[in-house]
């Protein structure tokens, strides 16, 4: 995984400054979209009380 990490940032040094911007900007776009988007668990809905004689709060 190293190696190929230091291959891409190798491979990117080598393209154009506007390359570079392009990739800035897409990589930050899908960071944003990873702060917005849950990809976990689904939620559950609270399940009633199945215990009746249990005093309510």
């Amino acid at each position: 995984m190293r190696r190929l990490i230091q291959c891409v940032r190798a491979d990117v040094d080598d393209l154009t400054d506007e390359d570079q911007k392009q990739i800035q900007d897409a990589v930050a776009l899908v960071r944003r979209s990873r702060q917005t988007v849950t990809l976990g668990m689904p939620r559950v809905a609270a399940l009633p009380d199945l215990r009746p004689e249990r005093p309510t709060a």
